[in-house]
């Protein structure tokens, strides 16, 4: 390995370890705030804005989980230091979790359309990057 590579390396586990502390945190705080409103009936998960407030925190520890699982990849050499289809994931998972927490009451038309556009746009790359993976990986007859 290279000076550079092991300092990727080095920066790529200390990224590691902070992300999963703060993973621990969220849940911690997540269980601890949830279950009791829960096991007490004081939460009522059918309520539409208590749903999107539960999923909105759910959907904010599976993104920083992807996010942590793409860098850990780097550590391992699996693949290279940015991949692209793995930043297209996140941001549509994280577009996602908007549209899960909107408020479609309060927000405009114009911000919906725009939050739209963008998820169709990485969609599509996002399909598009796939695409060109499927056609690189099948072999030629």
């Amino acid at each position: 390995m290279t000076l550079h590579q092991r300092f990727e390396q080095v920066v790529v586990l200390v990224l590691s370890v902070i992300i999963a502390l703060v993973i621990a945190i969220a849940l911690l705080q997540l269980v601890t705030r949830l279950i009791p409103l829960l096991l007490g009936g004081a939460l009522d998960p059918l309520d539409h804005e208590v749903f999107q407030a539960m999923f909105g925190m759910i959907m904010t520890l599976l993104i920083a989980l992807e996010f942590k699982h793409s860098i850990i990849r780097v550590a391992l050499r699996a693949e290279g230091i940015v991949q692209v289809k793995t930043v297209i994931l996140i941001a549509l998972l994280a577009l996602i979790r908007k549209f899960i927490i909107l408020d479609i009451h309060t927000t405009d038309a114009a911000t919906i359309a725009a939050l739209a556009s963008a998820t169709l746009a990485l969609g599509i790359v996002y399909w598009l990057f796939r695409e060109r993976e499927d056609r690189q990986s099948k072999p030629l007859e």
